[in-house]
């Protein structure tokens, strides 16, 4: 599977996101000859336990995370980020716990957008927004390059891609930048070889940075 890293836009100190930025990313795609191909959707939610007794509740993890990613739609995981934890599962796994009643919903995000090709790579800019709703809580971008699935093999030339969007990027003094946060992909017992279990972990590390960067915004306004 080709290797990808999964990025999020850190705002500016003082500023938040908005729609016009992410208008803005996605133009700037296209000014590079990105070849827009369709749309995509990756969905993660934040799962509570069903608790009869709640003195039980430190019991059970607080950040349980299940994701639904683009390239493997039959397919779900679930990320427990404190324990360096992530699963797979067949996708009826959410109909399951429904009927078992062990674990509901606590909150649901889309991540979606657009889909672009640029020579050997692939890009996706997409928007995160709270199911049933439109209020913007954050802007991810996904860069996939389609030749490698080793990691550290395709370092150098993510890179240097990376180096070249930033750069026709702040043509257009955006109030922030796109943030490529790896996560300790070993600490999951994951391999240097590419897989959607390292995507859904890279969703749940990017998540916690939104949050993050949310919960700043709100600290500096109080």
């Amino acid at each position: 599977m080709p290797i990808k890293w999964v990025l999020h836009w850190q705002p500016n100190v003082g500023t938040s996101v908005n729609s016009q930025i992410l208008n803005e990313v996605s133009q700037c795609v296209e000014s590079i000859n990105g070849v827009k191909e369709g749309r995509w959707k990756a969905t993660l939610t934040f799962y509570k336990p069903m608790l009869r007794d709640q003195s039980l509740a430190s019991e059970f993890p607080r950040d349980f995370l299940g994701i639904m990613v683009p390239e493997c739609p039959n397919r779900y995981f679930f990320v427990i980020r404190a324990q360096r934890i992530v699963l797979e599962a067949d996708s009826t796994i959410q109909t399951i716990m429904e009927k078992l009643q062990s674990y509901k919903m606590r909150v649901a995000l889309n991540f979606e957008g657009f889909q672009y090709q640029l020579g050997d790579f692939q890009l996706r800019v997409g928007k995160v927004v709270p199911t049933h709703s439109e209020n913007l809580r954050g802007i991810v971008m996904e860069v996939e390059y389609l030749p490698i699935s080793s990691i550290e093999k395709s370092r150098q030339i993510m890179e240097e891609f990376l180096d070249i969007w930033q750069e026709a990027l702040s043509k257009r003094t955006l109030p922030g930048h796109f943030m490529h946060m790896e996560p300790k992909f070993t600490e999951y017992g994951l391999s240097d070889h590419y897989s959607s279990q390292h995507t859904a972990v890279q969703y749940a590390t990017v998540m916690a940075q939104l949050i993050a960067s949310v919960q700043s915004v709100q600290s500096m306004r109080n």
